[in-house]
This record gives structure tokens, C-alpha cells and sequence, in this order.
């Protein structure tokens, strides 16, 4: 379905880029006066850092589930680093940081099998790593490779899971997803969230759910719904006023 029709709302950015085998956009979120670009698959790099953010891989969700005794396929590993390692390919960082709950639980590095332990070695040479601590994962995994920390200073930003609502704050945690009526037709997907002080990351992993932008949280974090959703596309993002958004 296109999304054309809806014109970019302040706080969005975009930039069109073509190569020969497609169109890409890149779409440019200004927080704490730093230029960020959101990605379509819901990562966001920082060109002067060099540094790639992903929130939420929740790596090992169906191995969690079927130790729970409820069955889901276990591929959402495998297609979450599949689709991380494209980004990464696209932007080759300096550095990644995982905003937390990079695993769905506490044993879901040990459940992590071999090809995805090869696969994400690879993603890791080369670059520093970070994982940050998250609800769902607060210690250190054994045998994945990269640093851990609770959150991370650079250049005016603070990198965290959990939103706190404080200046220059890039987090996680909330899996913002925004939904919108076009043409009579309702549409569901990801988005990023943001002000000019702070932005709130979407969920990254393959099995991860979503919480409606208008949900009290989203309201309490920004102090009200005068942000912007910057809603995925398949090559580029979409942006409206959080008001225009609804819930469902």
C-alpha cells in the first residue's frame, strides 16, 4: 500500500537515494541537535560515530517459549541476524550497540545454537560491540562476544533500555508501533518515536510484539502527543504527528 500521500511531519528528514537496483531513503531524525538516520528495518545509525543501534533483538525467543512448552518455530535467531547482518553490510559501523533485552531471557545465550553463534561472531569482527543491559537479559551473557554495560555516554546522547524522558535519550523497551487509517484501510507497523530530546527505538527481533503509541506509556514518557512517529516502510519511513495515530 502506498503511503505517499502523507507528507513528511516536522522532525523527519529524507533524502533519496538510488542505486540500480533500488530506491533507498534515507530518513534523518534530529535529536538533542545530533542528526540520526532511522533505517526501514528499525535500526538507527549515527553517521559522525560511526555507530549502528538496534533495540530489541529478543534473540532466542522461540527456544524460550519451548522450554515453557509452547512450540514456535526456532528460526527467529536466525532471521533476526540475517536481517541485522544486511544493515550492517549497508552502513559497516564502527561500532553496534544493543539497547537491551538482546536475548529473551537470562539462558537465551546458552539455548543460542552454533550456526547462529558463528553468525554472529562474524557480524562482531571488525567493530566493537556493545550489549546493553535490558529488563529481560540484565547480566552478562556467556560466550557472545562484545562488552557489556548498563548504558552508554557519547556526544551528548545516553543510550539505555528503559526510557527515563531524560534530554539527548535514545532507548528501547516500549517496541513502539504506531497504527493509521489510509484510504479506509488500517495499517499496523513499527516506528520510532521521537522528539527533539529523545527517541524510543523499535523492536529489532524477528518474534517481538508492539505497544500502540498512543498507550499511556508513550504519553507519560514525552509529557504529551505533540511527537512524532516515524512509521517503517519497506524502503523508507513515513512520519505523522502522534495525535493522527490511532488506537487498536
Amino acid at each position: 500500500m502506498n503511503l505517499s500521500a502523507y507528507p513528511y511531519a516536522s522532525g523527519g528528514r529524507a533524502r533519496a537515494v538510488t542505486s540500480p537496483s533500488r530506491m533507498r531513503v534515507d530518513h534523518v531524525i534530529a535529536v538533542a541537535g545530533t542528526s540520526l538516520v532511522a533505517d526501514p528495518s528499525g535500526a538507527l545509525y549515527w553517521p559522525q560515530q560511526r555507530l549502528l543501534a538496534v533495540a530489541d533483538l529478543h534473540l532466542e525467543t522461540g527456544s524460550g517459549f519451548a522450554v515453557r512448552g509452547r512450540l514456535l518455530p526456532p528460526y527467529d535467531t536466525a532471521a533476526t541476524l540475517s536481517r541485522l547482518a544486511g544493515v550492517i553490510a549497508h552502513y559497516v559501523p564502527r561500532v553496534v550497540v544493543a539497547l537491551g533485552d538482546s536475548f529473551h531471557d537470562g539462558k537465551g545465550p546458552v539455548r543460542l545454537g552454533a550456526d547462529d553463534r558463528r553468525q554472529l561472531r562474524a557480524l562482531q569482527r571488525g567493530r566493537d560491540w556493545l550489549w546493553l543491559a535490558g529488563n529481560h537479559d540484565p547480566l552478562p551473557g556467556a560466550g557472545v562476544g562484545g562488552e557489556f554495560e548498563a548504558t552508554l555516554a557519547l556526544g551528548g546522547l545516553t543510550f539505555r533500555h528503559h526510557p527515563t524522558g531524560a534530554a539527548g535519550e535514545i532507548a528501547g523497551h516500549l517496541h513502539p508501533v504506531a497504527r493509521i487509517v489510509h484510504r479506509g484501510r488500517a495499517i499496523i507497523r513499527r516506528c520510532f518515536a521521537a522528539d527533539a530530546a529523545r527517541l524510543v527505538v523499535p523492536a529489532f527481533g524477528a518474534f517481538a510484539g508492539g505497544l500502540n503509541i498512543r498507550d499511556a506509556a508513550f504519553a507519560e514518557l514525552f509529557g504529551t502527543l505533540e511527537f512524532t512517529v516515524h512509521m517503517l516502510g519497506r524502503d523508507r519511513l513515513y512520519s505523522f504527528a502522534a495525535r493522527r495515530c490511532r488506537l487498536g
